[in-house]
């Protein structure tokens, strides 16, 4: 049984089709890479999966390890094991960033920790980013530059440890060396038992996060799928 299922995915926001039939399933132990054109619909798939209510699923199926995700509150499906990292993560002001992590921690594995004893763990998962231990005093994203957010994302992954991680367009924002920081840190936490669906624009992350799989998607569907070298082809010749 596959990890994640999608049959004939169709959505739409505002009554505007984005997905248009979309077919994918990802194992165990797999790294997948989606890649297309602005509007394609890459994000709008991550964030359909995460719970995004702005979106209407119009047809089709989508099962995370046996399960209905579609008839999951997001709350639901994080619990479960899925984590999504925002191309653009949204600040909140007032929101201090360690205790939105250690919040989310107990939530999510349901599990009353010490003080103590989540600083001792949240810090040894800062070390694999290069994170700077002022990160935890400050308001969630707020100030963040671009690589700082993507890094705190990570840092919440790492933390969270899931069954499938979404990591839409991590590399957006990041300079070659915070990439290879961040590429480093996904690639230590990868386990045969989880799998990770990169959504990307370029080729070069891919460098970083060797994906067993690439997907090319096109007006809403996946138009072709390959190994690797895919990514280097459409880099070298384009969507067209």
């Amino acid at each position: 049984m596959p990890l994640l299922e999608i049959k004939n995915l169709h959505a739409s926001i505002d009554a505007t089709p984005i997905l248009k039939g979309l077919t994918l399933s990802i194992n165990k132990g797999q790294t997948h890479a989606i890649m297309g054109p602005n509007g394609a619909g890459k994000s709008t798939l991550a964030k359909i999966l995460a719970g995004d209510p702005s979106y209407q699923v119009t047809e089709g199926e989508v099962w995370f390890k046996g399960q209905n995700l579609l008839e999951m509150e997001p709350e639901e499906r994080a619990a479960l094991g899925l984590f999504m990292s925002f191309q653009y993560p949204p600040e909140f002001a007032g929101v201090n960033n360690f205790t939105f992590l250690k919040t989310t921690y107990s939530a999510l594995r349901k599990v009353k920790i010490t003080e103590a004893d989540f600083t001792a763990r949240l810090e040894e998962k800062m070390a694999l980013l290069d994170m700077r231990k002022d990160f935890l005093d400050r308001s969630l994203n707020m100030g963040f530059s671009g690589g700082e957010k993507k890094r705190n994302e990570i840092l919440q992954m790492a933390l969270f440890d899931p069954d499938l991680a979404i990591l839409d367009e991590t590399d957006s924002g990041l300079d070659i060396d915070a990439m290879k920081t961040v590429a480093s840190s996904v690639n230590k936490m990868r386990r045969k038992e989880s799998a990770l669906l990169v959504i990307t624009h370029y080729q070069r992350l891919l460098d970083y996060i060797q994906p067993d799989f690439v997907h090319v998607l096109f007006d809403g569907r996946i138009e072709r799928s390959g190994p690797k070298e895919l990514a280097l082809e459409l880099e070298a010749k384009g969507y067209t």
